[in-house]
């Protein structure tokens, strides 16, 4: 399948590698149109797109009924700030909190994910008034400084210290080890509930509710970072219905508005209701056009239920992926998994891509990730298992 688009790539590679900052190392696609998972280059080429842009494109590239509703709101109102009331904020927000687990009251909205950890870090020291955010080894929660300082990779934080101090990290899986941590000084545990950059990782059920039990215990408040799990990537809206397990806060980005950039933070009743007026704010959070896509995203996961179909689609994904050669585990759940290679993931990631297929590595060398958007088909999902299974099989 191609298209009629007709650019020169090298000059557009050039002219971005002259004057763009060069801090990720890009794979060689100049990429010009989208329509639901399929990329389409400069040059025509299309490409199954399993990786959805850091797990952005949620709803699939360019959706009608998102692609509509930005250009209602392009025509009618770009932006203004909070210092007006606006009428898609006021019903986005509505919606998201009706959609969001019982006890959960506000929403602060922002412009990524590392914003909307920045608010969670700093509403958990001025609710409890503690010094301390407890995170886990292999964490990632953004780039900005107090979001880096709960990072754990030294990849992301070696030469931008001294890190903010008050940040502690628990060793991955191991209860015991938290509880040792823990004590009255403890603001908040954050937490991703599946660590995605880590190599998709994650933990029985009893650890995410003992996790809430310690804090709990101690008074401190649960942080689930869901900017990659939310809204329906896993198999249910909220990744801790799995578990039965409800955080005080979560925090939204990504795929919230289908590629609109945006964050948010979702804010328990009893926390929302101590912030007063001045603490806290984003000049651009919640502007019309970003709500405006949000809405129409959200709209699209409840009214087309989503996370059901994810939940069908990583059924058939973890069942096909794992027959495969070379494959030792399938990590993950719904449509956020992680295939653990007995090879560098490296080299398979750039053989499938050069098949025109686009997957994504992590800092686990032998674990590709695998995200698809939520319209992903059992047609598309034969296409990568084939892929795969050429790459996989080349050496057998």
């Amino acid at each position: 399948m191609t298209t009629n688009i007709a650019l020169n790539p090298q000059d557009i590679i050039d002219e971005e590698t002259h004057a763009q900052l060069g801090t990720y190392a890009k794979l060689p696609l100049v990429a010009v149109r989208g329509e639901g998972i399929m990329l389409y280059s400069a040059e025509g080429k299309a490409y199954y797109d399993f990786y959805s842009g850091h797990a952005v494109t949620l709803t699939g590239h360019c959706h009608p009924r998102v692609v509509a509703a930005i250009q209602e709101q392009a025509a009618k109102l770009i932006f203004y700030s909070n210092i007006v009331y606006n009428d898609v904020r006021a019903e986005y927000t509505e919606k998201l909190i009706e959609a969001a687990p019982e006890g959960f009251g506000q929403v602060f909205l922002c412009n990524s994910g590392a914003e909307a950890n920045e608010t969670a870090l700093k509403l958990s020291r001025k609710f409890t008034h503690r010094p301390t955010i407890v995170a886990l080894e292999g964490a990632f929660h953004g780039r900005t400084m107090g979001a880096l300082a709960m990072t754990y990779n030294s990849k992301y934080r070696d030469g931008f210290g001294p890190m903010m101090p008050g940040v502690e990290f628990a060793p991955y899986g191991d209860l015991d080890g938290l509880s040792a941590m823990m004590n009255d000084q403890v603001a908040a545990l954050i937490v991703e509930p599946i660590q995605s950059i880590a190599g998709v990782r994650m933990m029985p059920a009893e650890y995410y509710r003992g996790l809430r039990e310690l804090c709990d215990k101690w008074g401190a408040l649960l942080i689930f970072d869901e900017i990659q799990t939310g809204l329906g990537r896993t198999g249910t809206m909220w990744v801790g219905e799995h578990w039965g397990v409800t955080p005080d806060i979560i925090t939204l980005a990504k795929g919230i508005a289908s590629g609109v950039p945006m964050g948010a933070t979702l804010i328990s009743s009893r926390i929302a209701e101590t912030v007063k007026l001045d603490e806290h704010g984003s000049t651009f959070g919640g502007g019309p056009l970003a709500c405006a896509a949000a809405l129409a995203t959200l709209n699209l996961i409840v009214d087309e239920d989503m996370p059901a179909h994810a939940n069908a689609m990583g059924a058939i994904l973890k069942e096909k992926l794992g027959k495969l050669p070379h494959v030792l585990e399938v990590r993950g759940m719904g449509l956020l998994l992680g295939l653990r290679l007995d090879k560098p993931a490296k080299d398979v990631h750039m053989e499938v891509f050069n098949r025109g297929v686009i997957v994504g590595t992590s800092a686990d060398p032998n674990v590709l990730r695998v995200m698809p958007p939520m319209v992903v088909t059992p047609a598309d999902i034969d296409h990568l298992v084939a892929v795969l299974a050429d790459v996989l099989g080349i050496n057998e």
